[in-house]
């Protein structure tokens, strides 16, 4: 049998009906559906299948035949066939979302993980948790879980079930629930870093690293680390998608007492553009008491809560001022004076005239003099949303350092889990400046990943004492070279972003000038600012357009400046210094800060102070990241969405293989298969094989000795395996044709114990019976027949009796009736001749 590609189910089972002979052009096929296929042969034979016995195996390395046809039906099979959804693959752990609660998560089933080997019992998330907890606590290593997939995977589902486990097993010192105050940080973090998107309801479109630190055996900690918020989706959100969950939140709840007064009851720009006011699966007006009542959990007080919420809906109003053009030319603006800029003003506690004044106008300052310089419309309106994205990153990195307080250990930690929920590998119709860095962390962790199953493989060999060949894999350093590099897309996107005139067009011919004799960099054929980067997944094409917006992220200082003078303490706390963690209202009023007023000294502007790009930033957080993920003993789980319509175990092969191919499946599949992929205990292998051993083999102790004179005597060819100190090593395909000299002996046998069970069971049992029944039969057959017989006898004796004396009656009277007759016509003739005589005498 073997795999033939499809355009529905990607690949379909064929069966070979003639054999095969080198050079022949087609192989002749015989499907599933009866039908039979001339398949054409062009550059390879297509794949084999694997044997029975080894399908719906818990680790897909295990197959004997390693490729995507066979991770592919494997995991089919054991989702829809055995409701699974945890597949190994190698070191990872292929979670699938079935869309559907499962009763596999109940502190029993933790409990019974607990304590035991990563092989003792099916594949799980607790199974790996448990292996990296033993980690922690019996060698003091610290550990990590990395955890991707798309959007909609169950990403962030399975990083909470995680953390469920490590604070049940380990538990929590302190006086308040570790679990609990992780499980209130969910509703605020999805509240404020989760939207709407096409794919998903509730997509994260952010980036997150969660520490948990460990004292011994307990839980002592949890520090919370993100990464490249989308905060372009602010101010522009594409048809179908929403803002962040908590605008519609507050708009959803405007009529509350302690909201009314905020002016959440008009149609807003900033929420409206993907015209998609409501998910069909949340609640907004529920979901803001839940993100209220986390608050409260994590130590935010109400009053905070309430001037957060001012802040949030200043947000909303900034986004419908109106800013006109003076002239046909554009080169000067004005800002209406309306509503929206009065609610905006007083929620923020600042001055409308100075609002109006530097949202139109920017200083310049020179050698020897400053002034005011006009904007156009455009530039006006490009400030506006820069302030309002700049607003919600603050208060976004305000809401993670509160979480942060809230979770963080007092006494400290020795070693520490961490659990990294990253976003995927994304690939859109158009794709910007947020799909490059997503896609660029997705590189290096894939490297990271690379690198740790090759170090892996080879400490498999050492350990069993095997010669170590060396494995090519695919090293992706020349993409990130390309991407991080000196003169790389960073780099050329950062000088742009310093040039005055800087543009995405200028930075794309700089791109093509520089690169384009790549390998793994494109322009495409279409007359467009675009490039393509050929990433590990697959090609992606890049819109240049907004690139060098987004990476400058530039807030005009001037507004900045009137946020840290604002009457609201928050505000000036978010805005006190730019780039710094921000501090607790309750030390701000304690020290005295200043909360109105001009800027500090230190809060100088843009042109006198150094401010890193998106990029620059995002590019030091990752090498951080992979310098703390490099310094942990990794544990991956790589999430599958196995059909877009979110429908309970419904699989479809198309999208799952795509994610197969995005998230680093199949190439550890490769990587295995490029030495000896399957592997034996010599025990696993005698207590599998032992039919195909000798007895003259079994006459030996050693296991391993049986083992390898076995073999020798079936392998032949010494490459095709390899005997470690504890392992059999076999090269692709080497256990399935013991499968099948397996199959052969069994059955061989099997015909001979059914020959000559049959005939036993002919001669002693079943010979047997039937000669008993037969017996049987014939005694009950012979009584029968006799009583018959005997029944005849005595009714034909009778019979005689009756007809001899009824005979002998009738007989006796007719008698009597002829001899009275007889002797009447006797009398009366011999009467008639007496008197006749008489007369005559």
């Amino acid at each position: 049998r073997v795999w033939i590609p499809d355009c529905v189910e990607v690949w379909r089972v064929a069966e070979i009906t003639r054999d095969y002979k080198e050079g022949d052009s087609v192989l002749h096929l015989h499907l599933e559906d009866g039908s039979a296929l001339a398949y054409p042969i062009e550059s390879q034979l297509p794949p084999l299948c694997n044997p029975d016995c080894l399908l719906g195996a818990n680790d897909l390395v295990a197959l004997s035949y390693l490729h995507e046809p066979a991770v592919l039906h494997s995991l089919r099979r054991r989702f829809l066939e055995a409701n699974t959804i945890y597949t190994y693959c190698g070191i990872i752990l292929v979670a699938i979302n079935p869309y559907k609660p499962l009763p596999i998560y109940e502190d029993e089933v933790i409990y019974a993980y607990s304590g035991r080997e990563i092989g003792d019992m099916d594949p799980h998330i607790f199974a790996l948790a448990e292996e990296a907890y033993k980690q922690v606590v019996r060698f003091g290593k610290n550990q990590s879980l990395i955890i991707s997939g798309e959007s909609g995977a169950g990403k962030t589902a399975s990083a909470k079930y995680a953390m469920r486990y490590f604070t049940t097993v380990g538990g929590c010192l302190g006086s308040s629930s570790m679990e609990e105050k992780v499980l209130a940080s969910s509703p605020v973090m999805e509240a404020f870093g989760n939207a709407k998107t096409t794919r998903n309801d509730n997509s994260s479109r952010f980036g997150k690293y969660i520490e948990i630190g460990f004292s011994q055996t307990h839980v002592t900690g949890a520090t919370i680390k993100t990464y490249l918020l989308e905060k372009s989706r602010v101010t522009f959100q594409a048809k179908a998608e929403r803002n962040y969950h908590i605008f519609y939140q507050l708009c959803a709840s405007a009529t509350l007492p302690e909201l009314q007064g905020l002016g959440l009851c008009g149609a807003f720009h900033y929420t409206r553009q993907g015209q998609c006011a409501a998910a069909h699966s949340t609640n907004d007006a529920a979901d803001l008491d839940s993100t209220r009542h986390a608050f409260l959990l994590l130590g935010v007080p109400e009053t905070d809560q309430l001037e957060l919420f001012s802040i949030l809906a200043a947000i909303l109003h900034l986004g419908n001022i109106m800013v006109r053009g003076r002239d046909r030319h554009g080169d000067s603006c004005f800002v209406e004076v309306d509503e929206a800029l009065r609610l905006f003003c007083s929620l923020l506690g600042i001055e409308a005239s100075q609002v109006m004044r530097w949202l139109c106008h920017r200083k310049l300052v020179t050698a020897g003099e400053t002034y005011l310089k006009p904007l156009s419309r455009q530039q006006a309106l490009d400030s506006r949303d820069a302030l309002a994205k700049h607003m919600y990153g603050q208060i976004f990195r305000w809401m993670v350092s509160r979480v942060n307080r809230a979770l963080r250990s007092l006494e400290g930690h020795c070693t520490s889990i961490g659990i990294l929920d990253i976003y995927g590998f994304e690939m859109f119709e158009l794709n910007s400046f947020e799909q490059f860095c997503i896609n660029y962390a997705n590189e290096k962790l894939q490297q990271l990943f690379n690198l740790h199953v090759f170090k892996l493989e080879q400490e498999e060999y050492v350990t069993e004492e095997i010669p170590w060949v060396f494995i090519d894999f695919c090293d992706n350093q020349p993409c990130i070279e390309l991407i991080e590099g000196r003169l790389g897309i960073l780099d050329l996107l950062n000088e742009e972003c310093k040039m005055p005139q800087g543009s995405d067009g200028s930075w794309a011919q700089k791109l093509y000038q520089t690169h384009l004799s790549s390998s793994h960099f494109q322009k495409p054929k279409r007359p467009t600012d675009a490039f393509i980067v050929c990433h590990f997944a697959g090609k992606v094409e890049y819109q240049c357009g907004g690139f060098v917006e987004k990476n400058r992220d530039a807030v005009p200082e001037e507004l900045v400046g009137l946020l840290r003078a604002s009457k609201s303490a928050l505000l000036a706390e978010l805005f006190l210094e730019e780039g710094d963690g921000p501090m607790s209202l309750q030390s701000r009023r304690s020290t005295g800060c200043r909360v109105a007023g001009r800027p500090s000294r230190r809060s100088l502007p843009s042109s006198q102070k150094s401010k890193k790009s998106i990029a620059s930033q995002f590019k030091a957080s990752l090498n951080r990241l992979m310098e703390v993920l490099g310094s942990t003993t990794p544990h991956y789980i790589r999430c599958i969405k196995p059909n877009d319509n979110k429908q309970p175990f419904m699989f479809d092969s198309r999208r799952a293989v795509e994610q197969l191919r995005a998230c680093g499946v199949l190439e550890t599949i490769r990587i295995s298969a490029s030495g000896y992929p399957s592997r034996w205990t010599y025990q696993e292998f005698l207590e599998r094989y032992r039919a195909l051993v000798s007895r003259e083999e079994l006459m030996s102790t050693d296991e391993k000795q049986i083992c390898s004179l076995a073999l020798e005597r079936l392998l032949q060819d010494p490459s095709k395996y390899r005997c470690g100190k504890n392992k059999v090593f076999f090269q692709l395909g080497q256990v399935a044709y013991l499968e099948e000299l397996r199959y052969r002996r069994l059955r061989a046998a099997c015909t001979l114990l059914q020959r000559h069970l049959r005939g036993w069971l002919a001669r002693s049992g079943r010979f047997g019976r039937v000669r008993a029944a037969v017996l049987c039969l014939q005694r009950h057959a012979r009584g029968t027949l006799a009583r018959r017989f005997t029944r005849m006898l005595r009714r034909t004796r009778a019979a005689v009796m009756l007809q001899k004396t009824l005979r002998m009656v009738l007989a006796r009277r007719s008698y009597l009736r002829v001899r009275q007759a007889v002797i009447t016509i006797q009398a009366f003739a011999r009467g008639m001749f007496a008197r006749r005589l008489y007369q005559q005498v």
